[in-house]
This record gives structure tokens, C-alpha cells and sequence, in this order.
């Protein structure tokens, strides 16, 4: 395979993405197909997990000391989360998928 060929099958690729993305528009897939439209790679998406469970784990421990406002937790998911993300986007996103909906429901008091 030349690099005319492996150029051609790239382009194909992008546009199978594309054409994925536009699928789930209107379902409840949105922060799959952020995913599929940052390009985010296996690993940047396990990472946002990761996150996700620390940060969702952070705020019960500061529910149970009393605490009220999390906007400084909000803050550090922010300036964690990948540069390729936008975090009100994300918040929506995974409101509409139903991921870590108490830790969400709580960021976008924020956003």
C-alpha cells in the first residue's frame, strides 16, 4: 500500500467520523459523539473517566464534611479535563447520557 492509498483510506476514515457524529445527533449518545468529534483517543477518553470517578468521589467525601458549593471542584475538572474538551459542553453532554448525573447535575450549576 503507497501513501496515495493510505491517504485515501484517512480521508474515508474522517468522513465515516463525521457521518457517525451526525448519527447521533438527536440521541442520547452526546458525549460519544463529543468524543467522536474532538477526536479523542482511547486513552484521552479513559483518562476522562478517571477524572470523572475522582471527581465524583471528591464531591461525596465534601457532601458528607457539609460542604454546599462546588464550584471549586468544578473548577479543577476544568483545568483537568482535555484541552480538546469544552467543559459546558461535556457537562451537557453527559447530563444527556446519563453519566455521573449527581456530579453533573452539581457542574452545571457552574457553567
Amino acid at each position: 500500500m503507497d501513501v496515495r492509498e493510505i491517504a485515501e483510506k484517512i480521508r474515508t476514515l474522517e468522513y465515516h467520523l463525521r457521518l457517525m457524529a451526525e448519527a447521533l445527533e438527536g440521541t442520547e449518545y452526546q458525549f460519544t459523539k463529543l468524543v467522536v468529534e474532538n477526536n479523542l483517543s482511547e486513552q484521552e477518553t479513559k483518562e476522562f473517566f478517571l477524572l470523572c470517578e475522582k471527581m465524583n468521589k471528591q464531591m461525596e467525601e465534601q457532601k458528607a464534611e457539609g460542604f454546599l458549593n462546588f464550584h471549586p471542584l468544578f473548577q479543577e475538572f476544568s483545568s483537568l479535563l482535555s484541552s480538546k474538551l469544552n467543559p459546558r459542553d461535556v457537562v451537557r453532554a453527559c447530563k444527556a447520557q446519563k453519566l455521573f448525573l449527581s456530579l453533573m447535575n452539581e457542574f452545571n450549576k457552574y457553567v
